[in-house]
């Protein structure tokens, strides 16, 4: 499944979305299984590639809107966007209960 899911990593994009940074990803020219490391595997190399890149912003976006659960996306693992979802679930509850209370 992981193979099949790198194979895709550009292209299973809805075609209603707005999609042209993908034509500038770094790693549009890359072997997609780096993205999508062995567990236990190190993601260094897959984030060194996404570090200088010009769209990592909405490649990150992407991937949390979309719950990506597996591969290396605008330079975080599943994991650390995972942080972000929380973070950001967080922020929005304390926002509505700070709008309540007023």
């Amino acid at each position: 499944m992981e193979m099949m899911r790198a194979e895709n990593m550009l292209q299973d994009i809805d075609d209603t979305e707005e999609v042209s940074w993908k034509l500038q990803a770094n790693c549009a020219g890359v072997d997609p299984d780096l993205f999508f490391p062995e567990r236990g595997a190190s993601t260094k190399e897959a984030k060194s590639v996404c570090r200088a890149c010009l769209v990592k912003a909405e490649c990150l976006e992407y991937a949390i809107r979309h719950g990506e659960k597996f591969g290396i996306w605008g330079g975080m693992s599943e994991r650390e966007r995972r942080r972000i979802r929380r973070t950001r679930a967080l922020s929005m509850k304390q926002r509505a209960s700070t709008s309540v209370a007023s």
